[in-house]
């Protein structure tokens, strides 16, 4: 047998152990799952995590997610908090500790003074008759048949478990608070998903004099020398009062240049689209973005409160913000 099959059969291995450990987790979200939400759903003050080696560094994921999913976290690391860093806890807080033993001596150090504060403790242990998980208030099954580790000793099929039920743990969280998209946003403002999420229709449109348009009874003609002076390859056909009426884009030149008709003497009423899909100014540009892409059109116009084209957009405006 090759190198390389035996690389291939290891991971195929490693992955379904951990598969095999995450389908005995499912049975074990129950009670103790939903006390462990309504502790934290019921707390004044924040969740602290806390962990030591392999744990940590899944603890500090969990605060992560935990954070930007609308519960305020933040990670201690334990042999610090016995040094000072257990001021940053105040009695207010909930405090989860992982420890796949359940008796990692850094945590168990902790648990008098926790007790003593009377903060609340949710532990995630993969021993639930542990000194940790006998402190918790309430405890969160971790435990798994076996490590992926071909040893049994490596923290993996443990950790994998850990990671999946503090993700569990957050969304449950999110969708109990009604945490929205835009909440997202907040908690992340940089980047792609910041932009996607926080950028609004009236971010990126064209208003004013940039906006192309024209009135009903306007020549083709003229209304092809405003969308070729205005550059978006599209004008709005406005009604006497101001109100929207159609628009007309390059597709519709095109479909119009197939049937022969002359620019001078055909009116833009003619050849327009009518009662097109629209915008809002307050609009998050990623939905109009979407009623492109289920439409499959290129522009949208922005319309007021009173049917009046203010603004427009296109794929390019979309894409140059950033949003696709």
């Amino acid at each position: 047998m090759s190198q390389s099959t035996d690389l291939i059969q290891s991971a195929q291995r490693t992955i379904r152990l951990e598969l095999d450990a995450i389908e005995d987790l499912l049975q074990r979200i129950n009670g103790d799952f939903i006390r462990a939400c309504e502790l934290i759903l019921a707390s004044k003050g924040r969740v602290v995590v806390v962990g030591m080696g392999k744990s940590g560094h899944i603890g500090n994921k969990i605060a992560a997610t935990l954070a930007s999913t609308g519960t305020t976290a933040f990670f201690v690391h334990p042999a610090e908090a016995s040094h000072g860093d257990m001021g940053m806890i105040t009695r207010d807080d909930v405090v989860l500790a992982l420890s796949n033993s359940g008796s990692t001596a850094e945590i168990v150090t902790l648990l008098p003074l926790i007790k003593r504060l009377g903060i609340t403790l949710i532990s995630m242990t993969g021993n639930p008759e542990s000194p940790l998980a006998k402190a918790a208030e309430v405890n969160l099954d971790a435990r798994v048949a076996q490590e992926a580790c071909p040893l049994n000793l490596a923290p993996t099929s443990s950790t994998t478990v850990s990671l999946v039920l503090g993700d569990a743990l957050a969304i449950a969280l999110l969708e109990a608070r009604g945490f929205t998209a835009e909440d997202f946003a907040f908690s992340h403002p940089g980047g792609a998903l910041g932009r996607r999420l926080l950028l609004k229709v009236e971010n990126v449109m064209h208003a004013g004099a940039s906006l192309p348009q024209v009135k009903r009874g306007t020549s083709l003609r003229d209304a092809l020398l405003e969308m070729t002076q205005k550059g978006l390859g599209m004008t709005v056909v406005i009604e006497d009062d101001g109100r929207l009426a159609g628009i007309f884009t390059d597709g519709d030149l095109r479909r119009t240049l197939d049937r022969n008709i002359d620019a001078r003497e055909t009116l833009i009423d003619q050849v327009m689209t009518a009662n097109g899909k629209t915008a809002r100014a307050d609009m998050l540009a990623a939905e109009a973005l979407k009623i492109m892409e289920d439409h499959k059109i290129s522009s949208l116009v922005v319309i007021d409160e009173q049917q009046q084209p203010i603004g427009a957009l296109n794929m390019h405006d979309l894409l140059r913000a950033g949003v696709m």
